[in-house]
């Protein structure tokens, strides 16, 4: 179980890592394509590991099975925005940060900004692994691990794309790989806490899986598809979205 909580880190890690061996940073086509891939995973990891399981794990509701998954969803949202309002950060390629005023680097926000969107992956496969240690979700061992290999391949773009750009504006190579490795951080910690609440409140798991997945979606419809579609190559952004869905589609379904 710890190796499946660490791999999406390691995939972070290892994105990251690219600062030591690509000079310039990632085209603009090839940075959408990215962003469009990463919302096409956290769409399908959203429907298939964590809505579609909550709703199963009501099915005793009758009719309103539905009802922790709606309620799941709308709170993940919600923390999310909350956190939006409350944590200063920058998107990439946006000049103009977010949240309250600070006085914080740009890097420092940049870094921010994607530990942000971590947050939610973390939270999502520390539930999917809870929901297999309490018995109660119809979640497989390996459908958890799926979830946690899609994230992880999601990652090692996000590590890129943080370490990348930061190295292009002046930062060490070290510097530029330790900042988009610290951004992946708290997806193992998010997973930790997530479990160890999920085992103390185990009737709200279906909760928690609804919870994560509106979070994941949160990210995708107020940043990376937007960024995805913002100017030219708006099409490759299509397209990676496509090939992320198709992906974590055919991780869940064949090993669910």
């Amino acid at each position: 179980m710890i190796w499946g909580i660490l791999i999406p880190f390691v995939g972070t890690t290892m994105g990251a890592a690219s600062v030591f061996f690509v000079k310039n940073a990632i085209k603009p086509a090839v940075q959408k394509m990215l962003l469009g891939f990463a919302s096409g995973v956290m769409v399908a990891a959203s429907v298939w590991s964590l809505l579609i399981p909550a709703m199963e794990m009501s099915e005793s509701m009758g009719k309103l099975a539905f009802i922790p998954a709606a309620v799941g969803l709308a709170a993940g949202m919600a923390f999310l925005l909350l956190l939006d309002k409350l944590i200063p950060h920058l998107h990439m390629g946006s000049e103009e940060p977010e949240g309250p005023k600070s006085d914080l680097k740009k890097s420092t926000m940049l870094v921010l900004a994607v530990t942000l969107h971590n947050l939610p992956e973390g939270m999502a496969v520390g539930v999917a692994f809870a929901g297999i240690l309490t018995g109660n979700a119809p979640i497989s061992v390996a459908g958890a691990f799926a979830l946690t290999l899609g994230i992880a391949i999601q990652n090692f773009p996000e590590g890129a794309i943080i370490s990348l750009p930061l190295r292009s504006e002046g930062e060490t190579r070290m510097k530029a790989f330790t900042m988009g490795t610290l951004s992946g951080v708290v997806e193992p910690i998010g997973a930790f806490v997530t479990i160890l609440l999920a085992q103390i409140l185990t009737p709200l798991v279906p909760y928690l899986l609804a919870f994560a997945a509106g979070a994941m979606l949160y990210v995708v419809v107020e940043e990376l598809i937007p960024e995805s579609a913002q100017g030219e190559h708006s099409d490759m952004g299509t397209m990676g979205f496509a090939l992320g869905f198709i992906i974590m589609m055919m991780l869940d379904v064949a090993l669910g």
